[in-house]
């Protein structure tokens, strides 16, 4: 072509693979893509990972994952005494009962349960001690509820606050399980250390002590219809072990 030196067409030659190979590594954009990962969007990962407790006012789901389907539920499993192995003992009543939750919930899982009943204890505990009735609303049963009202709203009258620190759970087993009709029930036996101490309107402490951990033994029921599509267990009862 008259006018260009020939060091002119190796650098447009250059031009034009460079712009070749960027397109064949990046691609282009057709509207299609899918939209970038929202935060807060995923699991909740906290602090302590996969299992830190879920945020305030959020709905504990206590069973979350789902049982092995590979075996026709109703059908024998190859090793019925270890169905429950770890958590129930053979032939026992909460071996009966987690059967029979079993099979009219089949998402059930027990280990998934007591993950969540342990997040749900936290929560419970830690809420009642700072009068949040909102998140209590979320995880107690009406009538579990109202009691739990009634205590931070006298608390209130008398102007003292009341301060609860979570030390350890140490263990979180199963009591009693139970199916009555479409209402499933289980118990789950707490053993925890705790430093709980409430303070009236001067500062003073009245209750319990800021410094020392106490040992608590609880036996706490949460129920769940069966029937329904929310997949939500609450507390129904608590009962505390001396």
């Amino acid at each position: 072509m008259p006018g260009l030196d020939p060091s002119t067409i190796v650098f447009a030659i250059i031009a034009i693979f460079v712009v070749w190979k960027l397109r064949s590594v990046l691609g282009t954009r057709n509207g299609a893509e899918r939209p970038p990962i929202e935060p807060g969007s995923g699991p909740n990962l906290g602090p302590n990972g996969a299992n830190a407790p879920k945020p305030m006012g959020q709905v504990v789901r206590l069973p979350t994952a789902a049982r092995d389907t590979s075996t026709p539920f109703g059908a024998a499993p190859a090793d019925a005494a270890a169905r429950w192995k770890g958590f129930a003992e053979p032939g026992s009543k909460v071996a009966a009962g987690l059967d029979a939750i079993a099979a009219a919930d089949r998402s059930f899982s027990p280990d998934s349960f007591l993950a969540g009943a342990r997040s749900a204890y936290e929560m419970i505990v830690t809420a009642f001690a700072k009068g949040d009735r909102a998140t209590l609303g979320n995880l107690l049963a009406p009538e579990v509820l109202d009691n739990f009202a009634k205590a931070i709203e006298a608390r209130a009258a008398r102007a003292e606050t009341m301060e609860t620190t979570l030390v350890s759970i140490d263990s979180a087993t199963f009591e009693d399980a139970r199916l009555s009709g479409a209402s499933a029930q289980i118990s789950v036996r707490f053993a925890t250390k705790l430093i709980s101490h409430t303070r009236d309107k001067t500062g003073a402490v009245t209750e319990g002590s800021a410094e020392s951990v106490v040992d608590h033994l609880d036996i706490w029921t949460f129920s769940r219809d069966t029937g329904s599509r929310n997949p939500n267990w609450q507390l129904s009862a608590t009962e505390t072990v001396h």
